[in-house]
C-alpha cells in the first residue's frame, strides 16, 4: 500500500501544490493518469471547477488528472486507477458523497491492495484514518457513518495548530478538542502541522517536511515525533 497523507495543499507564500512538487512527482512515478476525487468541494465551487484547478497544478508536474465524476462508471474508474488524489474541503461533505455513491468500499479495496497509490490532502487525509472524528470541519451534512477508510490505524488531524502564547482567545485549543475526542475514542491522533506529510510504503512510514508531528494517545501526555521513520500507533 502506498499513501501520501498531506496536511495541506498550500502553505504561506507558495501556490497550490508548489511546495510538494518534488514529492508528488516522485510518488506518482509511473502513473499514466490520476483520478481526482473532488467531492469535498471547497468554498462551494463545482466539481468541474475544482478539477480544473487541480489539473492546472498537476500539469506543471507532467501528471494528467481526470475527475472521478467525469467517468461514466466511477466504480470501474477506481478499480482501474493507478493513482488517486482526494483534495481538501469539507470532510463531512466528502464522506457523505462517497457513501451515497457507493464508493467507499471500492476506494478502500483498490488502495489496500496496492493497485492504486493514494494521496490525500486535508479532508482527503482525514479520510485515510479510522474515522473523521478529528476533522476541523463543521458538520454541515450528516454522513451515514463517521467511519473512514482505515488505511492507517490512527486518526489524522491536518492543519494542526499550536496555541499562540500571546493569544487572548478563550476557546478550546486544538489539543483540548483532541483530548475531548479521547473521552470517547481510543485511537491515537496524529496532528500534522502545515508543510508536513506522511509517506507510507507498505509497512514503512516516514514523517516528512520541516516540522515535528504532535501525537496524542488516550490517557497519556502528547509527544512530539521528529521527521524520519515513524510507527503509526
Amino acid at each position: 500500500m502506498q499513501l501520501l497523507i498531506v496536511s495541506t495543499s498550500k502553505i504561506h507564500g507558495s501556490g497550490y501544490m508548489e511546495y510538494l512538487q518534488a514529492e508528488v512527482t516522485d510518488f506518482f512515478t509511473g502513473c499514466q493518469e490520476i483520478v481526482f476525487i473532488p467531492y469535498a468541494r471547497p468554498g462551494g465551487i463545482s466539481w468541474d471547477a475544482y478539477t480544473d484547478h487541480v489539473r492546472t497544478a498537476f500539469e506543471k508536474m507532467n501528471i494528467s488528472i481526470k475527475g472521478l465524476h467525469q467517468f461514466a462508471d466511477p466504480i470501474a474508474a477506481l478499480e482501474q486507477a493507478q493513482g488517486i488524489f482526494t483534495g481538501g474541503g469539507n470532510t463531512f461533505v466528502l464522506l457523505k458523497t462517497l457513501y451515497d455513491l457507493g464508493l467507499m468500499e471500492p476506494l478502500r479495496a483498490v488502495v489496500r491492495s496496492g493497485a492504486a497509490r493514494y494521496m490525500g490532502s486535508s479532508a482527503g487525509s482525514n479520510l485515510t484514518g479510522l474515522s473523521i472524528g478529528t476533522t476541523n470541519d463543521m458538520p454541515i451534512v450528516y454522513p451515514p457513518s463517521f467511519e473512514a477508510l482505515g488505511l492507517v490505524p490512527v486518526n489524522i488531524n491536518p492543519h494542526y495548530l499550536d496555541p499562540h502564547p500571546n493569544s487572548t482567545h478563550m476557546g478550546e485549543t486544538r489539543e483540548q478538542r483532541i483530548g475531548e475526542f479521547h473521552h470517547f475514542n481510543q485511537q491515537s491522533v496524529w496532528g500534522l502541522r502545515e508543510g508536513s506529510w506522511l509517506r507510507v510504503a507498505g509497512a514503512a512510514t516516514t514523517l516528512k517536511g520541516p516540522y515535528t508531528a504532535r501525537v496524542f494517545r488516550p490517557g497519556q501526555e502528547p509527544i512530539e515525533v521528529a521527521p524520519g521513520p515513524v510507527q503509526l500507533v
